[in-house]
């Protein structure tokens, strides 16, 4: 929809996503992309700008990730990463893994080292950081989002948390991060937050689309963590709030709405995803 020509390959491939009460389906091995991978490298057309990663359940398919990231790399040290490293999250206060637990030191220790953009949650930002997130200042000063740029990534978004928002708790933070390089080779740091309205449901598949805007407005935007952050989180609100209008008419006054009327609305919301009206700011922290 945003203009780019997408080669995807299914990490898993589920009769429907996990926040239904049953699915069915395979998960790829490593092998199984190896051999997909050397299909496209036989053929020439392995030449990439963009990878992008998200739910995996397998480490040996992780691994074989951070292998062809490298390759493409080094035939075009251009190519950018952006990493959604999908762990887990935070429920009441509390945080859990829904992956298995050997994934995370291959995204701490491979994959996130190769990653140009990564985009966790806050308790996946802990996870990889060993550092829990009790403040913005924690986050920001010297700490956990330092951290993350220290083990390799430029771009770092923080796509929500539990932090206390100015305006309330009915608005959650998201917090990013981006190292620039001036024109004279110094480095510079942009900070910002963002504070959007909670929608009051149990969305799957908002990572995803999270990941994929923000790589695609990081593209159009590449100097303005600010403006892409700001179009990226727009679209966001955008899709949530007609994916609930639409969910709760088809639920009927009452009753609440099940995974299936919850599926996000992408193809109503192709015109907010193009150009989507900024209905949520970003500051700028200095």
């Amino acid at each position: 929809v945003l203009g780019f020509e997408v080669d995807p390959v299914n990490s898993v491939q589920f009769s429907n996503h996990t926040g239904y009460a049953h699915w069915k389906g395979q998960v790829l091995n490593s092998d199984e992309l190896h051999e997909l991978y050397e299909g496209l490298k036989l053929n020439n057309v392995n030449r990439y700008d963009y990878v992008l990663t998200g739910y995996t359940r397998d480490a040996s398919f992780l691994a074989m990730v951070v292998d062809i990231v490298q390759e493409l790399k080094q035939q075009n040290s251009n190519v950018v990463y952006v990493c959604d490293p999908v762990m887990g999250d935070k429920w009441d206060g509390e945080g859990s893994m829904y992956v298995p637990k050997d994934l995370l030191p291959v995204y701490r220790d491979k994959i996130v080292p190769v990653a140009d953009i990564i985009t966790p949650n806050q308790f996946e930002a802990e996870l990889l950081t060993g550092r829990k997130i009790h403040t913005e200042k924690e986050a920001l000063e010297g700490k956990v989002m330092d951290m993350l740029h220290a083990m390799g990534p430029d771009t770092v978004v923080i796509t929500s948390s539990d932090l206390q928002s100015s305006l309330g708790n009915d608005y959650l933070i998201a917090l990013g991060s981006q190292k620039k390089t001036r024109a004279d080779g110094t480095k510079e740091i942009q900070r910002i937050r963002m504070e959007s309205p909670k929608v009051d449901a149990d969305f799957v598949g908002t990572g995803d689309l999270f990941a994929a805007m923000l790589l695609a407005w990081t593209h159009k935007h590449p100097n303005n963590l600010k403006v892409a952050c700001e179009k990226t989180v727009s679209a966001m609100q955008h899709v949530l709030q007609r994916t609930i209008k639409c969910a709760k008419e088809q639920a009927g006054k009452g009753n609440k709405p099940n995974p299936a009327q919850l599926e996000l609305r992408m193809v109503q919301s192709k015109k907010d995803i193009e150009n989507p009206e900024i209905i949520i700011k970003a500051t700028v922290l200095l």
